[in-house]
């Protein structure tokens, strides 16, 4: 999985994770578009132990593919309900509360 970390304004993380085999393509379907061409998933390949920790620590995650899905999943980090598909390639995000 490819993971790029942001930072919102309030210095928060907001975490990209993508499948890595998607990087560079881009989804349409309708008037929806998974467009994972620009910079802000191209992150760095990460291991699931990495993944999942850095999505537990992250404020808000944004994620798109198969093996990354069912990891937040997996994780119970999001629900079936989150998940949408354009195309046939999963994606979903989350927004979590601060402890």
């Amino acid at each position: 999985m490819i993971v790029k970390i942001h930072k919102t304004e309030e210095g928060k993380m907001l975490l990209a994770v993508c499948d890595s085999e998607l990087i560079d393509k881009k989804f349409e379907e309708g008037k929806g578009q998974l467009d994972l061409t620009s910079d802000f998933y191209k992150g760095d390949e990460k291991t699931e132990i990495e993944v999942s920790d850095l999505m537990r620590n992250s404020y808000i995650i944004n994620i798109v593919g198969e093996k990354s899905v069912g990891l937040a999943l997996k994780e119970e980090l999001i629900s079936e309900e989150n998940v949408k598909k354009i195309d046939g390639v999963p994606y979903a995000s989350a927004v979590f509360q601060e402890n």
